[in-house]
């Protein structure tokens, strides 16, 4: 079997990310097509839903970033092979893609919309997943998300705070999360400290 190709942006963060870090940590051989956006409107047709990322593997595609996670947390051996452990890895998943989606839908608005709505959303739905987020952690044991170990549930937790706290959303202040939820800044900070993790944006000369 081929090695599957990871289609996603050329950003170190975001819907694509997960993947490209569970495929590093379990040593599973990919290429990673990062795509630049000014070559976006050209790709777009070809892509299931008109979005990025898509996984590419024998000919075949699929979409979705948390059916993508899902897959390749399976060939990295990184998602639970109990039933009940994958609900809660995938709860978690759907949880940040829910609030994320509700964030960046914004991003095309004009910018005191923008203002409104960010501040909005800060102060009420984005502070109130977090926290519930944060609860589902402490619930779990405190460390993982779920199965008691590393899995892309917390690698997409990771790069969701790791963005929130990078100041490249406007109106969305850069403390929020240390504030609401600082169990997931210490989720975030054991994730980043994983040895794969550090290798994989220093190689990349991305600073965590």
């Amino acid at each position: 079997m081929a090695s599957p190709k990871l289609v996603y942006f050329d950003i170190d963060g975001a819907r694509g990310e997960a993947a490209r870090l569970a495929m590093v940590i379990g040593g599973v051989p990919f290429e990673d097509d990062r795509v630049k956006f000014a070559d976006w409107e050209g790709r777009k047709p070809g892509t299931p839903f008109g979005a990025l990322p898509v996984l590419e593997l024998d000919g075949q595609t699929v979409a979705q970033s948390n059916g993508i996670n899902r897959y390749v947390g399976k060939l990295a051996g990184l998602y639970p092979s109990d039933a009940w452990q994958a609900a809660l890895c995938d709860e978690a998943m759907d949880a940040v893609e829910e609030i994320a989606t509700k964030l960046w839908s914004t991003m095309s608005l004009p910018a005191a919309e923008k203002k409104a709505q960010r501040e909005s959303l800060a102060a009420g739905p984005l502070s109130y997943s977090l926290d519930r987020l944060q609860r589902r952690l402490v619930a779990h044991g405190g460390q993982y998300f779920s199965d008691g170990r590393l899995t892309v549930a917390d690698l997409k937790v990771f790069v969701w705070i790791r963005h929130l706290r990078s100041g490249q959303l406007d109106h969305v202040p850069v403390d929020l999360p240390d504030r609401v939820a600082p169990r997931l800044v210490e989720h975030h900070d054991r994730v980043k400290a994983h040895p794969a993790v550090k290798a994989y944006y220093a190689e990349r000369k991305v600073a965590l």
